[in-house]
């Protein structure tokens, strides 16, 4: 009895537990503990945990239930990051920890629609419609969002993927099932990837893919998305395949490209691969691995079948009845390695190609490589020791080289990889390695170097003499890597070597060439398969880029014609007796530039005018104010507006003119701040009051207070019309002239002070020109 009441306690102890934990689990929700919403971003969710990190974290809060919450937190990102535990948290109350997602969802399935579709429950009527039901292999491959960015899509740079977008309920999908099933056993035994996204479960997945129907199958490749759009057959699915390959994966070699094709060893620093078979068309298989290995070796293949390939063939004792893969690397008339069979597997294939990824004695030609031939020493039972030889690029093999390709034939271990570096290329790589001196110029070196960390450090030892490729040379050599067997002390030096230079990246040009290419191939293939929807914003941009150009035209034409209808340029050079319009005449050659208006405006610099057009201008404006007097104003004006007419597109410039009869003490205050100008006399010089500053220009900035100065030149006419005059001072600077402005001087003398403005005002809009500051503008009396 006492046993039997024991019995009930501890069963009801049991059940007791169990109920606690229940409701543990139950209290516990992720969105609640991290006060996020359901419908919460990554972004909003990560933000979320690291404020409450912060305020949580042990060290940091001696609260007694710091830690149990901080645990709390930490479990609950755990689950909301990850969008599978995420969206099995959602369904069904928990992360799916305890056991296997599938399968959980298997057994709660039928539970599940029961209560959802009481009255339509589908294993009641045995519709296969469902998971339960459907055939286990779409489960092998099902993808969720975060599997999908972080291995497909890098995945898919090595082979392409093939994804159906299934759902419940899909009368087509049963349908193409017997046909998926067959394609999905043939593609994933030569290398495709298989993937099935479950849109009612991913439908943030399948958004992103861009399937809005069910059922759907499409192919990435590189990262991208292609749509498959015709029947769902075998043949046309697998052909679907082989179009998302690129078409320069394989080239099809002959007897009169053979010897260009494996020669190219040198230039491309790969190993080719030559593939003799009967078949007239390259197989899927052999496609798909040149896919896989396209960085590392370059892929040929003979039809066997063809006339002319005999050469071939006796030259390579080929079999003619197997297919047979041959790789060369440094030498051509002999393959460094070589397999036959009929009927090749995959795995095989990948084997052997995978043992000769590399050429005897690679060249560096980027650091990637340099990582991947020399890795960092990670314990000191995995050295790794690289050979390198140090030497000129040479069209032609040289002697050194071919001795050290010998060398390196003869002595391959795993511990020790033979490389080169052409030191003309890799100019500071080289120069690391190689001792100070004159011992070594121009000359081959060999360098024995282990690497101690990603970030260059290196510990090195350089053979004392150059080398030449001689016995001596290679006895040297080898005496040194059967020392460092025993002592790796012998590699005494150390450096940073700094990183390579990627000798083998195509230029910026055609980098974007071909992104140009992919786009424009993108978008056609959109425009006639995508559906609408996926075409709306595309269409909608184009149309209203459309919509705002002819609207511009339109409205451009219209304000061209009533311009026209304003104004009438005159064909003669003259200047109008209305005081601010100086209209030009124009050349054929100047045609061509002609701005809107058909003449220039200047308008008179007066006190009336001075605060608008000079103290109070706009920031980014500015006056260019031309020097007259009255005796020349008629010439120097027509002058002006000829040389400033090009100028007069811009709406920042303004134009006026100054009297110099009117306003010269307003000028000589303004010129004693330029450093370069003329000393300005005082009221006891002689000859005050007849300095000519006729034909000077001043560019007046009024909101930042400075101006830029345009001088004439003395032109030779000028100088043989003051030649006549007698009271003239040498003395004076080029370009001002001490006597009446009149005197000799006749229209065009005074026309060509301005013949070299319009390079002053190119200068002047390219900012190039000297600025002379003032404190504030004076008075304008």
């Amino acid at each position: 009895m006492e046993v039997k009441k024991l019995s009930i306690s501890w069963q009801f102890l049991i059940v007791l537990v169990l109920i606690l934990q229940i409701l543990s689990a139950l209290d516990f929700d992720p969105y609640r503990v991290l006060g996020v919403s359901r419908t919460a971003s990554q972004a909003d969710i990560k933000k979320a945990y690291k404020k409450l990190a912060r305020e949580w974290h042990p060290d940091k809060n001696k609260d007694p239930g710091a830690e149990d919450k901080f645990i709390q937190i930490s479990k609950a990102y755990e689950i909301l990051s990850n969008e599978e535990k995420r969206s099995h948290y959602d369904h069904y109350g928990d992360a799916g920890e305890s056991q296997d997602y599938q399968k959980q969802q298997q057994r709660e399935y039928r539970f599940r629609h029961f209560h959802e579709n009481f009255y339509f429950d589908e294993s009641f009527f045995h519709f296969p419609f469902n998971s339960e039901r459907r055939d286990s292999i779409d489960e092998k491959y099902l993808l969720h969002f975060s599997h999908y960015v972080n291995e497909v899509v890098p995945d898919s740079f090595k082979k392409p993927y093939l994804i159906k977008i299934t759902s419940d309920w899909c009368f087509s999908c049963i349908h193409i099932e017997p046909v998926w099933k067959e394609v999905v056993q043939e593609l994933e035994g030569l290398g495709v990837g298989i993937g099935v996204v479950h849109a009612g479960y991913e439908r943030r997945l399948a958004h992103h893919l861009g399937a809005h129907s069910t059922p759907s199958i499409l192919g990435i490749i590189n990262g991208k998305i292609s749509f498959f759009h015709n029947a769902v057959v075998r043949e046309n699915l697998r052909q679907f395949v082989e179009s998302l390959l690129p078409g320069n994966l394989v080239e099809k070699v002959t007897n009169k490209n053979y010897v260009r094709f494996l020669s190219g060893w040198q230039q491309e620093n790969k190993p080719h691969v030559l593939l003799f078979d009967q078949g007239p068309v390259v197989p899927l298989l052999y496609k798909l691995t040149a896919f896989a290995y396209k960085d590392y070796l370059s892929f040929g293949y003979v039809y066997v079948g063809l006339r002319g390939a005999e050469e071939m063939t006796r030259q390579y004792n080929i079999n003619v009845y197997a297919p047979t893969i041959l790789i060369f690397k440094e030498h051509i008339n002999k393959p460094a390695d070589m397999i036959q069979a009929r009927g090749l597997k995959k795995q095989v294939i990948e084997d052997f190609i995978t043992q000769n990824k590399y050429l005897l004695a690679t060249r560096l030609t980027s650091q990637k490589l340099f990582h991947e031939l020399c890795p960092v020493k990670r314990s000191h039972r995995q050295r790794k020791y690289c050979v390198v030889l140090l030497t000129a690029e040479a069209p032609k093999l040289s002697r050194p080289f071919e001795a050290f390709l010998s060398f390196a034939l003869a002595n391959t271990q795993d511990t020790v990889r033979f490389v080169h570096v052409h030191s003309g290329r890799q100019q500071e790589f080289a120069s690391t390695l190689l001792p100070d001196g004159e011992a070594f110029q121009g000359k081959s070196a060999v360098s024995i170097l282990e690497r101690r960390n990603t970030a260059g450090r290196v510990v090195y030892k350089t053979l004392g003499d150059p080398w030449t490729g001689s016995e001596s040379d290679k006895f040297v050599l080898l005496s040194h890597l059967d020392q460092l067997r025993k002592d790796p002390a012998l590699l005494s030096s150390e450096a940073v070597l700094p990183d390579l230079m990627d000798e083998l990246a195509p230029f910026f040009l055609l980098r974007w060439l071909y992104s140009a290419s992919d786009y424009l191939a993108d978008c056609w293939d959109s425009i006639f398969h995508s559906n609408w929807r996926e075409m709306m914003p595309l269409l909608s941009l184009i149309f209203s880029a459309l919509f705002i150009l002819f609207g511009t035209v339109i409205v451009q034409a219209f304000s061209d014609s009533n311009d026209e209808r304003e104004s009438h340029p005159p064909d003669k050079e003259e200047v109008p007796e209305k005081v601010g319009k100086a209209e030009p005449s124009f050349t054929k050659d100047s045609s061509s530039k002609i701005p809107k208006k058909g003449f220039v405006e200047v308008t008179e610099l007066t006190d009336v005018t001075y605060t608008s057009n000079l103290v109070r201008l706009r920031p980014g404006h500015m006056n260019v104010v031309l020097i007259l007097s009255n005796s020349t104003k008629t010439s120097l004006l027509q002058k002006f507006a000829l040389e400033v007419y090009s100028f007069t597109g811009t709406s920042c410039l303004h134009f006026s003119f100054l009297s110099l009869d009117k306003h010269r003490e307003w000028l000589e205050y303004l010129l004693e701040f330029a450093q370069d100008a003329a000393p300005i006399p005082n009221q006891y010089d002689k000859h005050f009051l007849e300095r000519d500053y006729t034909g000077y220009v001043l560019a007046l900035n009024g909101h930042k207070k400075y101006f830029c100065l345009f001088k004439p030149q003395k032109t030779v006419e000028e100088e043989e019309a003051l030649g006549s005059c007698g009271d003239l001072d040498p003395s004076l600077p080029l370009g001002e002239s001490r006597g009446r402005p009149s005197c000799g001087l006749g229209p065009r003398p005074i026309k060509g002070k301005l013949s070299k403005l319009s390079l002053w005002m190119e200068r002047l809009l390219e900012g190039s020109l000297q600025r002379f500051y003032i404190p504030s503008w004076p008075e304008l009396d």
